[in-house]
């Protein structure tokens, strides 16, 4: 039986893990509910004689398949990471004239480490806790929505050769968390947390490689899962 390069560090991890430690996988539903204010879109309402500072961006929210990884180091500590299938968002200006154009949709992945502490660690089934950590937020795909090409054309700022583009930076920033995890059984259980994620981007419309409009993104979400937990 052949063991892989990657797995010889996982297995050393183990081996020399405490008696007490344990490894938890979690697996369930995880939303992205974003809290979100943005800079406005100046050079978009200047070109269309809105009011200063009347237009800014909304991020919608989306729910995808989470996948939690918790490992106790000692009886009230542990360190979890947070993955998920991509989260895949809305972009739509609010404000103004042009409230609810589309501008297009990005997705993104948010992996982030949270040491936990645990205030009842004996308790057989009832276990709450609290978390801080790092989150780094990677976009991709972001694409350019039908709406805004037209509002672009019909402002005589692009034509219908031009390329038009939307770029997001990606995110490093503080997590927050509290939860719970209800033990069923020796291996199943439930796990339930919600998240304060600091997550800020700078967006950038781009015709021809060239930035034409650049926006500040708070999108701060509040994370949310609920899953089914299996304790190894």
């Amino acid at each position: 039986m052949k063991t892989s390069l990657l797995a010889i560090p996982v297995i050393s991890l183990l081996a020399a893990a405490p008696a007490f430690a344990d490894f938890s996988v979690n697996i369930g539903a995880i939303n992205v509910s974003p809290d979100d204010s943005s800079t406005s879109l100046n050079v978009i309402e200047q070109v269309a004689g809105l009011p200063n500072g009347s237009t800014a961006l909304a991020v919608d929210s989306n729910t995808q398949l989470g996948l939690t990884f918790d490992y106790r180091i000692k009886p009230n500590w542990a360190v979890q990471l947070i993955a998920a299938t991509p989260f895949s968002h809305d972009i739509t200006v609010k404000g103004s004239a042009i409230d609810g154009l589309k501008v297009g949709k990005t997705k993104h992945l948010p992996p982030t480490l949270l040491a936990q502490y645990h205030f009842m660690p004996e308790h057989q089934t009832f276990d709450p806790f609290v978390g801080v950590g790092l989150n780094y937020t990677i976009f991709f795909d972001e694409q350019i929505d039908n709406q805004l090409k037209d509002t672009l054309q019909a402002l005589n700022v692009t034509s219908a050769d031009d390329s038009v583009t939307l770029k997001a930076k990606s995110s490093f920033g503080l997590a927050l968390q509290a939860g719970v995890n209800i033990k069923l059984s020796d291996t199943l259980g439930v796990h339930m947390m919600v998240s304060k994620m600091d997550i800020d981007t700078t967006g950038r419309v781009q015709v021809n490689g060239t930035t034409v409009q650049s926006v500040n993104i708070n999108i701060d979400p509040y994370v949310a899962m609920i899953g089914l937990r299996w304790t190894l």
